[in-house]
This record gives C-alpha cells, structure tokens and sequence, in this order.
C-alpha cells in the first residue's frame, strides 16, 4: 500500500508547527510547576500556623493553671493581673501569657471568671497585640469557678 506523496507546499507549511506544539507543551510544564510549588509553599506556612496555634492554647492552658494555683495558694482571693514568659528552652518559649481574673456577686453566691491569653507578638502590655501580623498567633481560654 502506498501512500499519496505531500506536495512540497504543505511541508513547508506544516514545517514550524513542531516547533509551536513544543512551546505550547513547555509554557504548560513550566505553569503547572509553579503552581504546585505555590501550593506546597502555602501548605508547608499554613501547617507552621497550625503547629504555633497548638502551643500557643498549650501556653493559655500554663496560663489558667497558674491563676488557678494562685487563686487556691491566696485563699480564695482573685490573683491581680499578671504577664509572663514562659521559660527559654522550653517548647512554649517565645509566648507571652496574660491571666487576669474578674469577680462578681455578693459573698456568698461569689463568682470569678479566670481568662488567660497567650500570644507569640505580645505588645508593651502583653497580650493581646492590635498589629495586623500574619505570623501572629493567639489563644484565649477562661474558666469560671
């Protein structure tokens, strides 16, 4: 079987269209890769976001306890309101907490509310920071006794 020759024409007007196919495939790869390594870049930020927001309510909890100790070691009186670092070398170092504790009622019908608030950007006066950060973390627990 033999097949009908191509006039010399149409080679040379299929000529570049190899060329044109190869671009198009190389402009495609070279998109796709730069979308997958935006992809992993926002996923591999967003995992580190997850992981501080893990510390930083381990840190609020560290923050609660230590009011709750204060409130039992001070009989029962509300600890004032304290900021603090947690110790250097530690996993939660480089958070700063504040606990503060409110009381309401007559005497005995006594109501304290405990909140802790720990965040990694703390402002001249602790946490929370008003700056707009976006590698700032923070974390709010109360306990009401």
């Amino acid at each position: 079987m033999s097949y009908p020759r191509k006039s010399p024409i149409l080679r040379r007007l299929q000529r570049g269209f190899s060329l044109v196919t190869a671009l198009f495939i190389i402009v495609a790869l070279a998109l796709l890769a730069a979308a997958i390594v935006s992809i992993v870049g926002v996923h591999h930020a967003s995992s580190a976001l997850d992981v501080q927001g893990a510390r930083a309510f381990q840190a609020a909890r560290a923050g609660i306890e230590w009011g709750l100790y204060q409130q039992l070691r001070n009989s029962m009186a509300c600890p004032s309101a304290n900021n603090f670092t947690l110790p250097a070398g530690s996993s939660l170092s480089g958070f700063t907490v504040s606990v503060t504790c409110t009381s309401t009622g007559a005497l005995l019908q006594r109501r304290r509310q405990l909140t802790s608030v720990a965040c990694n950007l703390p402002s001249l006066t602790g946490c929370p920071n008003p700056s707009n950060n976006a590698d700032y973390v923070q974390r709010i627990v109360q306990v009401e006794f």
